[in-house]
């Protein structure tokens, strides 16, 4: 009897997976469907699934019209370049964090991790005029420090957590052997809690790709990532839904195949610790 309830149970839990992902995979599926749509396919009112005449054009006017690989190194040299300098800052403060507890330090992760729920726009004034003195508009340096600032307290959230799962006494042993600070954390924290580092880099990369708000704000062509890319065929002529579903497509795919190959390392970064 109970086999047969844990049968039906495993069945409930699948079939349940396989429509919430199906719900949420859909709109992407749509998109890459509408890509290969003519514009007056794509606006139809009677929209077609797969019952339609494919077509290219759509891709072909978007790489004619937009430089789309120079979007696409922009989103790259961003999103890696602002991964890289949060590691830097994220791997100290996550190691004395873990290792040098104080009776502020949870108050302190709290407090980092509350910066997340300000709305974007409510600092929106003071940074835009920081980036105007400071020459940073417009500019690759300027979008890698705003990423970094945005995703550093969810990377030393996970780091933090990565970092409580390694005994105390590993790296009590190496200060005895005579390490210093930087080598403990280096030789003998960073190859054990590579995995956990692995998975916060991509995840820091994925969020950054994905950032429309500032890209859109503190851009205009010279840094344009694959974001600005996507939101120049939203023009005040129209919406061309054909061409904004390739640019979409083609923005998308990219950390869709990272993603899809990087899928164990992100669930286990994002869900480890989470049952203490």
């Amino acid at each position: 009897m109970s086999i047969k309830n844990n049968t039906r149970s495993t069945l409930i839990y699948t079939i349940a997976a396989w429509t919430v992902s199906s719900m949420i995979f859909f709109p992407i599926l749509w998109t890459l469907i509408t890509s290969f749509k003519t514009e007056s396919e794509a606006i139809s009112a009677t929209p077609t699934l797969f019952a339609f005449e494919w077509t290219l054009i759509n891709y072909s006017d978007v790489l004619s019209r937009s430089p789309y690989f120079t979007h696409f190194w922009n989103s790259v040299v961003i999103s890696l370049g602002s991964s890289l300098l949060g590691l830097l800052i994220a791997v100290p403060a996550a190691w004395s964090m873990a290792f040098v507890q104080s009776k502020k330090t949870k108050n302190l992760l709290m407090w980092m991790l509350s910066t997340k729920m300000l709305p974007p726009v409510g600092v929106l004034i003071p940074i835009y005029l920081l980036f105007r003195d400071f020459g940073l508009l417009d500019t690759k340096l300027g979008l890698v420090i705003v990423m970094t600032l945005i995703n550093l307290p969810i990377m030393i959230w996970m780091l933090y957590t990565y970092f409580r799962e390694i005994p105390g006494e590993i790296l009590e042993a190496s200060r005895m052997d005579g390490a210093t600070i930087g080598e403990e954390i280096f030789h003998v924290l960073l190859p054990i809690a590579l995995p956990g580092i692995a998975s916060t880099l991509l995840l820091n990369v994925i969020l950054a790709w994905n950032e429309a708000f500032w890209t859109l704000i503190l851009t205009a062509a010279n840094a344009a990532p694959l974001t600005a890319f996507i939101a120049s065929y939203s023009s005040p002529e129209g919406l061309f839904y054909a061409k904004l579903s390739a640019a979409s497509a083609m923005a998308i795919v990219p950390i869709l195949i990272l993603g899809w190959f990087s899928q164990k390392q992100l669930v286990r970064g994002l869900s480890f610790g989470a049952v203490k």
